[in-house]
């Protein structure tokens, strides 16, 4: 998912002077690297007014934690999505291989705060949990009633500072409830409403065990760096373009 803390504006002034974002280019990276624990990356274009938090759910175990999720620093690897994307200069199909209140009661802990790279995270294990982050970078309730299966996901927050930038990846772990489906969070939400369908702008990569992938390209070299243990050097890349108006809705496939 691509959702960003934006209010839903109200009325035609609330409409005009609403903070612009734009989004551009968003590439994703998904991996089993161990039994029901995926490896996610997240990289896009940015342009923002203001200071924003983009939010990430994910499909984590019930009840894993505050500290489920590990964060992954890629601020050595901005180009990582640029070399995956390089193994793709000669592209050949591959046939399918088997199958408050501020809530300001200052008795309650505020979430860890993580510096990755260039980025300040934090992870939100619960929906009620976002009443611990500043109310800046709260999700729009609008998505719970719009997709309602996030209720009992939990969510990586990434704050985001204004300007056009090109994101260096995003990049975590987590125990993950679908060990045989790779999860890419691909509904947006830029404009604090939910829509049915959305313009997608997204390459979808992702390695399964013994170079099984799905009828999508398969690059025609094999990565050349582990980009922090993410990615398998000697496993055949994979990868998915999305570039259409599509159903609002996040993208799965197979793990193995």
């Amino acid at each position: 998912m691509c959702c960003f803390s934006v209010t839903a504006p109200v009325g035609i002034l609330g409409r005009l002077f609403a903070p612009k974002i734009h989004v551009s280019k968003t590439n994703i990276f998904a991996r089993m690297i161990a039994p029901g624990v995926q490896a996610l990356a997240y990289g896009m274009n940015l342009s923002s007014t203001r200071e924003v938090a983009m939010i990430l759910p994910l499909p984590v175990v019930r009840e894993s934690g505050e500290d489920a999720v590990r964060f992954i620093s890629l601020e050595k690897d901005p180009r990582m999505f640029d070399e995956l994307g390089e193994l793709f200069a000669v592209m050949q199909p591959l046939a399918r291989k088997g199958g408050g209140l501020e809530m300001a009661l200052q008795s309650i802990p505020k979430l860890v705060v993580h510096e990755i790279g260039s980025f300040i995270a934090s992870y939100v294990p619960r929906r009620e949990d976002f009443a611990r982050l500043d109310a800046r970078f709260r999700l729009p309730s609008v998505l719970f009633d719009a997709v309602p299966h996030y209720a009992d996901y939990g969510f990586a927050v990434f704050q985001l500072a204004p300007g056009k930038v090109t994101v260096h990846p995003m990049a975590m772990t987590f125990p993950t409830r679908t060990p045989d489906k790779l999860f890419f969070p691909t509904v947006h939400v830029h404009d604090g409403r939910f829509h049915a369908t959305a313009k997608f702008d997204h390459a979808l990569y992702y390695q399964r065990p013994g170079d099984a992938v799905e009828h999508d390209e398969v690059a025609a070299m094999r990565p050349r760096k582990s980009y922090e243990d993410l990615v398998v050097t000697e496993q055949a890349m994979a990868r998915r373009t999305l570039h259409a108006k599509l159903p609002n809705a996040d993208v799965w496939i197979a793990a193995t």
